[in-house]
């Protein structure tokens, strides 16, 4: 970064305008509702685009990417951020661009005063939309803040914790049991130290023994190939009942799991207390909760032990950095959910290089990279979200750490919203997937 343009962004207000007025050269967007109030504490940065790019890796993808980039009235100064949400990609561009007023002429740097504004005068608290939509401004904020103070976000958050990296897992990609030994040894030599599967088939509110044994078979099996010294989290995925939870976390407690994910839908607090304290096994929950607020019952009444936010859905790297630290006030540790895109997991892992309550981080990919990891090469230049020796590398670049340009998306045009997966009972009844 050349040093005048760095301190030529940071000055005040003031400075901006006088530029404007010699040179004729800067832009100047009609400023935001409320910013003319914070000229004199302000940057010389302001707002001037918020873009938003469906991208879709394959025509019938039910999780198209969502990227916001953000422009600024700086040559060369710009932000990313991703606000992915499955089976809601154009309702959440369009909150984006309803977004846009909020934004534009104001100054980048005000990361928790846009934060603010955008949920409360949203006025309906948000759900996943809306959610969403703050998080990928969000991120592309403090990709900006980043850079123009020449420094990664994770220490700006005061990070990192933990030199070596962040501690990761795969998802468990196996076609059978016969897998299990093959993807042990290719996560010793890749030093990989978890793993995340989940419960086969789908479950009634009172289910047959028969069902429930094959499901803790399922787990027993899982961890016999894998050995006792990889770490196993089980997603439940909130298809059983409180009924078949509790059952089921007494089941496999000799299995020392290192959670077990979503027994029971999360806005069910109660349920989810109750199948807690039938459990030594950790419960983990979060993934799709809104705002830190949406985690305050959970975490004061003791109900789980693991908060697993999204970084694309809680309201970018501001909400998850306050989870995070709610948590850890309680003794509750912090394993994001990171099922998304690139932009929002290299996000996450700046979060979570700066949480003292860190415990291991998501992404959903196999031990060997498939065709969403090579078009991720291919758009940022490095293997992004690809663990070495166990652990995600700390970006070492300003800001996210990476350089993005819109042109890489032509080749993956906006497919247009999909659903997510569909599934019913035998009976024609609804059933959680």
């Amino acid at each position: 970064m050349v040093r005048r343009n760095f301190l030529g962004w940071l000055g005040g207000g003031a400075g901006l305008a006088n530029a404007a007025d010699s040179c004729g050269c800067l832009f100047q967007p009609k400023a935001a509702l409320g910013a003319e109030l914070f000229t004199r504490v302000g940057s010389n940065i302001k707002i001037t685009n918020v873009k938003v790019f469906g991208v879709s890796l394959t025509p019938d993808s039910d999780r198209p990417y969502v990227f916001v980039k953000i422009e600024t009235n700086q040559p060369g100064l710009h932000g990313w951020g991703e606000g992915t949400l499955e089976g809601k990609a154009a309702a959440v561009i369009h909150c984006v661009n309803d977004f846009k007023e909020f934004l534009i002429g104001s100054d980048p740097m005000q990361v928790e005063h846009h934060w603010q504004s955008m949920y409360v005068h949203s006025f309906y608290r948000a759900g996943p939309v809306i959610g969403s939509a703050i998080s990928g401004i969000d991120q592309a904020l403090w990709d900006i803040r980043g850079k123009a103070l020449g420094m990664p976000v994770y220490k700006l958050l005061g990070g990192p914790t933990d030199p070596r990296g962040v501690r990761g897992y795969y998802h468990l990609r196996a076609r059978s049991k016969d897998d299990y030994p093959r993807l042990r040894e290719e996560a010793r030599k890749a030093g990989i130290t978890c793993f995340k599967t989940g419960i086969p088939g789908y479950y009634e509110w009172i289910d047959s023994h028969a069902k429930i044994a094959r499901a803790v078979q399922g787990m027993a099996d899982v961890r016999e190939g894998l050995g006792p010294d990889i770490d196993i989290g089980v997603d439940f995925h909130a298809k059983t009942s409180p009924a078949v939870a509790s059952v089921l976390v007494k089941e496999v407690e000799p299995l020392n799991l290192l959670f077990i994910e979503e027994p029971c839908p999360p806005e069910n607090v109660k349920a989810m207390q109750k199948i807690s304290k039938r459990s030594t096994t950790p419960i983990a929950t979060g993934e799709r909760l809104v705002a830190s607020y949406a985690c305050r019952e959970l975490i004061e009444l003791g109900v789980v032990d693991i908060i697993q936010t999204d970084i694309n859905h809680v309201g970018g790297i501001t909400a998850l950095w306050k989870a995070g630290a709610l948590a850890e006030a309680s003794g509750v540790a912090m394993a994001p959910h990171a099922c998304e895109g690139p932009i929002g997991a290299l996000a996450t892992v700046h979060v979570d290089a700066a949480m003292p309550n860190f415990l291991v981080q998501e992404i959903c990919s196999g031990v060997q990279p498939g065709p969403q990891e090579k078009a991720w090469e291919e758009w940022l230049g490095f293997p992004a979200m690809r663990m070495v020796d166990g652990r995600f590398p700390l970006p070492q670049k300003p800001g996210l750490g990476f350089e993005l340009s819109e042109d890489a998306f032509k080749k993956y045009p906006f497919g247009g919203t999909r659903p997510m997966a569909r599934v019913f009972h035998e009976d024609g009844s609804v059933a959680e997937w």
